[in-house]
């Protein structure tokens, strides 16, 4: 088989890591568009204390959420549309430890989705770690 043929069979893999792709990347596209537009309803009352004070001081900074959110939306559309999908991912990492380290101290009652989106993230990542082996050396080439 040629290279190009070989690029089109569908293995498991293959459909597992698309989805994946597919699956983070509507997350990310909704929650940060969510960011900017406010589509979705948002329910403080039954916020811990903690979560809450966090989510009003990033807030309050007035840079914080359009910022992730911007981040958000990009990433989303990078992985929706197949393209510079280990720098989307490498954009989206720091996000992901924030989303999950918030779950697991100030809100736990999210943590399922927070670890399905971590798991999302680091499966992408390993998929495709031939990307990411350069920049994982401890000395540069050059």
């Amino acid at each position: 088989m040629t290279a190009t043929i070989a690029a089109q069979v569908r293995t498991p893999a293959r459909v597992v890591t698309a989805t994946a792709r597919v699956l983070l990347g509507l997350v990310f596209t909704v929650f940060g568009l969510n960011g900017f537009l406010l589509f979705m309803p948002g329910d403080a009352s039954g916020m811990p204390e903690g979560a809450l004070k966090f989510s009003i001081a990033l807030f309050e900074t007035g840079y914080m959420n359009p910022l992730v959110s911007g981040i958000q939306v990009l990433v989303g559309v990078l992985l929706l549309a197949n393209r510079f999908v280990p720098l989307a991912l490498t954009l989206l990492a720091p996000i992901v430890v924030g989303i999950f380290a918030f779950h697991v101290f100030l809100a736990p009652s999210g943590l399922l989705i927070a670890s399905a989106v971590a798991a999302g993230e680091i499966y992408l990542a390993w998929a495709h770690r031939d990307a990411f082996r350069p920049m994982l050396q401890a000395r540069s080439p050059r």
